[in-house]
């Protein structure tokens, strides 16, 4: 080994992350909002609480990544949306729970640090937190050639929110005869890729590049303005396990569930994905949105109202289900619209 060997040798570039850091700081400081107390490049971000204005806060936290989306991204050479996807993954999971995201700390590790596809990245995670309201205050970039490939990276977000003890929204509160409000999805969001890059083959993946990364919807403003006017009992955002899992996780013991197909137009990509590996209707519904990015639960009066609502904030939905409570256990069925 040689006694004149670097860090920088090793396949760390010190100083070149630091120049990464000054050029992405415009892009942070577009996300900042009252409560945020120090710019980046510190040891912590730090955000005072009271500047949010609530009696009994309680801070609800997500931590998730964006999968094998990443991939896609790769095969494009296209970067700049992926951290949308990562905002949003964290933020509407706190956001099913009724809590607003106050800030956002990303985490990028790569095989080799490449300053503009980083930039890119930041510039999607910046756009993400501008669309949910919340500020990025923090992240690491790591520079890590013994794990990744020179070209290769991940990403791992963190997001913080805030909701009043009083209304934080579990499920508890679902009734018989409620009804399940779906939410568009903008695609495929950030699920089921690892599926994807079975029925697709690369130069596949490259030509429908542009469908395959739309980002995924960031659900926040709308749903926290459906908050502050309505009764919501119930919200699922739509991810990994889908309509078995995710959904179903939100309704009190013995519920059944009665999901009407049909009741919500499926985007063609959805069906594209299905016919060319003869993948299962149950499959795909467990694995991907199908169309319904969040499901709000609430009684059949309001839901009609807050439909209205959604439709003035230009955002389609659908009543696509009916919630029973046996008591016996917890189902859920899918049916033909009639």
């Amino acid at each position: 080994m040689s006694k004149g060997l670097t860090y920088k040798q090793a396949g760390v570039d010190i100083e070149e992350a630091n120049k990464f850091v000054k050029d992405i700081q415009s892009l942070v400081k577009k996300t900042k909002r009252p409560g945020v107390l120090n710019n980046i490049g510190g040891f912590g971000g730090c955000f005072e609480l009271k500047k949010a204005q609530y009696k009994n806060p309680v801070l609800v936290s997500s931590a998730d990544g964006v999968g094998t989306k990443i991939k896609i991204a790769m095969i494009a050479g296209k970067h700049d949306t992926v951290g949308i996807d990562l905002v949003a993954m964290n933020a509407n999971d706190i956001l099913a729970m009724g809590a607003e995201p106050l800030f956002f700390l990303d985490y990028i590790a790569a095989g080799k640090l490449s300053r503009k596809k980083m930039v890119d990245i930041v510039r999607g995670v910046s756009r993400g937190c501008s669309a949910c309201g919340c500020a990025l205050i923090g992240g690491e970039t790591a520079e890590m050639p013994a794990i990744y490939k020179k070209d290769e990276y991940d990403l791992a977000g963190f997001c913080v929110g805030v909701v009043e003890k009083n209304k934080i929204i579990t499920g508890s509160g679902i009734r018989s005869k409620d009804v399940l409000l779906g939410l568009a999805s903008s695609g495929l969001h950030s699920n089921g890729f690892s599926l994807v890059h079975k029925v697709f083959t690369s130069s596949q993946i490259k030509r429908k590049a542009k469908e395959l990364l739309i980002p995924t919807k960031i659900y926040v403003k709308e749903v926290l303005s459906v908050l502050r006017h309505f009764d919501v009992r119930g919200i699922a955002h739509i991810t990994g396990g889908a309509f078995y899992e995710k959904l179903m996780k939100i309704f009190p013991k013995g519920s059944s569930v009665v999901i009407k197909k049909g009741s919500w137009p499926v985007p063609a990509i959805f069906r594209t994905i299905q016919e060319r590996a003869d993948i299962k209707e149950s499959e795909m519904y467990r694995t991907f949105n199908m169309g319904i990015g969040m499901v709000l639960v609430t009684s059949q009066e309001q839901a009609r109202k807050i439909q209205s609502h959604l439709s003035r904030l230009k955002l389609k939905s659908w009543i696509i289900g009916e919630v029973s409570i046996s008591g016996v256990c917890s189902n859920i069925k899918f049916t033909k619209e009639d």
